[in-house]
């Protein structure tokens, strides 16, 4: 009789938490700390980290695709903020929310 080992439990980390902190947990850090940079340094990270997970998970077009879908977020939160008038929080949350279940729907779930 075999005994479970870690090894053997085909867990995976989800790449959509990594869109979530690339996204809400960027702006967050840019926001509360007033340091724009760092949390576009947070951003940046995240969204290569999940980037790579894309890639070996689903190959390259669809790493590209998501890798489209995180930085138009980003760019579509701006847009609801300063253009549309929304609040910047609501506007994150908006976008992270959309672009985290679409990489859920697409790399994550099995």
């Amino acid at each position: 009789m075999s005994t479970p080992t870690l090894t053997g439990a085909r867990t995976r980390f989800p790449s959509s938490v990594l869109v979530v902190v690339g996204l809400a947990a960027g702006f967050g850090v840019a926001q509360g700390t007033g340091i724009r940079w760092l949390g576009g340094a947070l951003f940046v990270g995240a969204g290569l980290a999940a980037a790579w997970l894309w890639y070996r998970r689903r190959g390259l077009a669809v790493a590209l695709g998501l890798a489209g879908v995180y930085v138009a977020a980003f760019v579509l939160a701006h847009v609801l903020a300063l253009g549309v008038g929304l609040s910047a929080w609501l506007a994150v949350t908006l976008v992270t929310a959309a672009a985290a279940g679409v990489t859920y729907a697409v790399a994550d779930r099995r």
